[in-house]
């Protein structure tokens, strides 16, 4: 595909799966984008060799102590032209610069939330794959990204189904005309039918080892209580601007239906395709190179396509509330408000990991979650540096339930 000139894209978190998906797509339409940015956190071996295949104008490491050990691993690989930058400040500068134009924010964790807003200040258009920036500040981002014009694009697969099932002028953030609720899909982790009584037993390698998917720890957790589904609750809210009593969840072992979108005449239009993040990421590319107001262009992905043939039955079941009571507790902070999501995220990260040192039991995580929520004085976000301070806060009262369950 030729453009007259290639989109100038930053890739955030260059060095994890995202990255990797994200690279993957472009390379096979070098023509259409080029990167601008790659960063990094400590892996700066393979950001350095990424750094020669693409020869980026920037080269940035979130880790301020790590410049001079990038200076030296990129050293005769990169360009002498190339900059290399380090720290979250230098980031979020070069995000909000003319040097980019599209944003593929892929860190995992809060630190990626001050460079999505940025970008959203800054008008850019954000491929959005960092869940903290809506589960901690959705009304900061979204607030923000309406102000400047932002264009906001969700890579999660769930997210991004919805977004191809929505209206192709659809911008995002408001809400649908026409949409009477939203079904995300579950794959309901390890447990979704195992008995309630076991839960007890449960190791932290068994909550590890989901049916479908090899994942990092903290999200296999989630997934195995749902809380992975909670939280993207939160993020849909934020993103179609619906309430809670029009956002469902659907468990489906299958994990082919990515999403639904329900509408008043009772159509349900819902996204197909093999679990590769490459069909979302290439959709969201498609998009910064459609004009306003026409369809998407479709790019080429690299996945393979689905043949519903071979998969065979499609099955669907309610998510148990009683079994997996995370799902409430983020239904509780979508309709609580304020900084209750930022407070269910930053406690549900520090249960998470107790369970994973073996200091809590599996059920254990969602008990001391409710205990840390009821104890919250709710109150509104008044700025990110807020939420900052709502995070370690909460995270020192969870880690005093977490001692006094022990």
């Amino acid at each position: 595909m030729k453009t007259a000139s290639p989109l100038q894209v930053a890739i955030l978190g260059a060095t994890g799966s995202i990255g990797d998906n994200t690279l993957d797509v472009l390379a096979r339409h070098g023509e259409a984008f080029q990167v601008a940015l790659l960063t990094g956190h400590k892996n700066l071996s393979k950001l350095a060799k990424l750094a020669e295949q693409w020869q980026p104008q920037h080269v940035a490491t979130s880790d301020p102590g790590s410049l001079s050990t990038l200076r030296e691993a990129i050293q005769g690989l990169a360009s002498p032209t190339t900059a290399i930058h380090a720290g979250m400040e230098a980031i979020s500068a070069l995000c909000a610069s003319d040097a980019i134009d599209v944003v593929v924010a892929g860190m995992v964790g809060s630190a990626g939330v001050e460079p999505v807003l940025a970008a959203a200040a800054a008008g850019k258009t954000i491929l959005l794959a960092n869940k903290e920036s809506l589960v901690m500040a959705g009304d900061i981002v979204m607030r923000t990204a309406r102000a400047s014009g932002a264009r906001i694009i969700p890579l999660d697969s769930e997210h991004n189904a919805i977004y191809q099932c929505l209206p192709d002028d659809y911008v995002c953030g408001q809400a649908p005309e026409s949409v009477h609720k939203l079904i995300l899909t579950a794959s309901g982790g390890p447990f979704w039918d195992r008995p309630a009584e076991t839960f007890s037993d449960i190791t932290p390698e068994q909550a590890c080892n989901h049916p479908k998917w090899r994942m990092g720890a903290k999200i296999s957790v989630d997934s195995a209580t749902l809380m992975n589904k909670g939280l993207e609750l939160i993020e849909a809210h934020w993103l179609f601007n619906l309430p809670a009593t029009q956002l469902d969840v659907h468990v489906h072992p299958q994990s082919l239906v990515h999403s639904l979108v329900v509408y008043e005449d009772g159509s349900l239009l819902a996204q197909l395709g093999e679990p590769d993040m490459r069909i979302p990421i290439a959709y969201g590319l498609g998009q910064c190179l459609s004009v306003t107001g026409k369809r998407p262009l479709r790019l080429p992905s690299g996945a393979k396509t689905l043949d519903l043939l071979s998969h065979g039955t499609l099955a669907f079941y309610p998510p148990d509330d009683d079994k997996f009571p995370s799902l409430k507790l983020a239904r509780q902070a979508i309709e609580a408000g304020g900084i209750l999501a930022a407070a269910l995220n930053a406690s549900n990260e520090e249960t998470v990991q107790a369970f994973l040192d073996h200091r809590i039991s599996f059920p254990a995580i969602a008990r001391i979650n409710a205990r840390v929520i009821e104890k919250i004085h709710n109150q509104p976000v008044e700025s990110f540096e807020h939420l900052q301070q709502v995070d370690v806060e909460v995270r020192a009262m969870t880690q005093n339930e977490i001692h006094a369950h022990a």
